[in-house]
């Protein structure tokens, strides 16, 4: 399942850079996660790296997007070859 940030963020902008999809931007208010290109970091990191850096633990599994692990490994493996194509 793809990840959410919850509205216990505190904008430390340590989880941005650590996303290998780009998933994460700041939004209006905090940083969001991009459903369609989280992939709990399947394919890239054993742990989601978001998770492992958040200082505030505000990084939790979207219960709104339930995915399976092969399901996200697919979606790692759209997301590498739509990088490779571009």
């Amino acid at each position: 399942m793809a990840l959410l940030i919850t509205s216990d963020c505190i904008n430390c902008d340590v989880c941005e850079p650590e996303c290998p999809n780009d998933a994460i931007a700041m939004g209006e208010e905090i940083y969001v996660i991009e459903p369609r290109r989280c992939t709990e970091c399947v394919g890239h990191f054993a742990q989601p790296q978001c998770v492992e850096v958040c200082p505030v633990d505000c990084i939790v599994s979207d219960p709104g997007h339930p995915e399976t692990r092969e399901q996200l490994d697919l979606k790692y493996r759209g997301l590498m070859a739509a990088r490779r194509a571009a």
